[in-house]
């Protein structure tokens, strides 16, 4: 924000406030309220603290009229304008001036607690935010003054990355490869040496002995006859038996 001197800002307003009558201050002890007049204030009223610019203003003022008693200007806090007193947090001693460079110290009392906890933040605040615009305007003038830091890449300039983790898990990641022939390890429990694979690139062939002979020996002491090719040869040699008989027998077929 940048400091405007026309602009006046409200900071704190408080209805009543007392001004007492304080005698000198007799050594480096501080000032202590217990020393005042406190039940005969020689002017009560409203006060408030405004801003303008860096500079705050505690102004008494009378509460029906508004016409001003007195006026602190604050340059600091804390500071000599504005102490606290060593017995009390109600009670404060400000150093009010004329304008033709004359100034006085008097006591200010709120009757509150609360009042003059908002009167002594009110003025924290206000110079916090002093503070902070000053080392604002220092950075941006360090910033117009220092050279920026080009970080761009100029004509023909490379960078290298070197990762190393990748390395490390092609390294470390290798998985041993399977059976051949494409079999899964045998299970848990069994031993590997249990079960031959076969030759790799030729499938495995069955062993299976068939013989349809014996099917149909029912106890003959011979070696079984070769399996014959005809399917309905054994059909036909026995349909072609059994018509002969029965031809003989009369002319006519004749079923057993």
């Amino acid at each position: 924000m940048a400091e405007d001197n026309s602009y006046e800002s409200m900071l704190c307003v408080k209805p009543e406030v007392h001004v007492y009558k304080i005698p000198p201050r007799a050594s480096n002890r501080g000032y202590r309220a217990a020393d005042w007049k406190l039940d005969e204030p020689s002017w009560s009223g409203r006060m408030k603290i405004t801003a303008k610019g860096k500079i705050a203003y505690i102004k008494l003022e009378d509460k029906n009229t508004g016409e001003l008693f007195a006026q602190a200007p604050v340059e600091q806090y804390p500071g000599c304008v504005v102490e606290s007193v060593s017995d009390s947090s109600r009670y404060f001693v400000i150093r009010i001036e004329d304008g033709n460079g004359r100034h006085a110290f008097i006591g200010l009392g709120f009757a509150d607690r609360g009042d003059s906890f908002d009167f002594n933040v009110a003025l924290q605040d206000h110079f916090k935010w002093v503070k902070q615009e000053g080392e604002i305007a220092k950075q941006e003038a360090s910033d117009i003054v220092a050279p920026k830091l080009d970080l761009s890449f100029k004509e023909g300039q490379t960078i290298k990355i070197s990762i190393g983790n990748i390395k490390k898990r092609e390294a470390g990641g290798a998985k041993p490869r399977g059976m051949a022939g494409g079999l899964l390890p045998p299970p848990p429990g069994v031993k590997a040496g249990g079960v031959t694979p076969p030759p790799v690139g030729q499938p495995p062939v069955l062993a299976v002995q068939t013989n349809t002979a014996s099917l149909l020996d029912f106890g003959s002491p011979g070696p079984a006859a070769p399996p014959s090719t005809d399917v309905w040869g054994d059909f036909t040699s026995a349909g072609a038996n059994s018509s002969q008989d029965g031809v003989k027998a009369g002319g006519w077929v004749q079923f057993s």
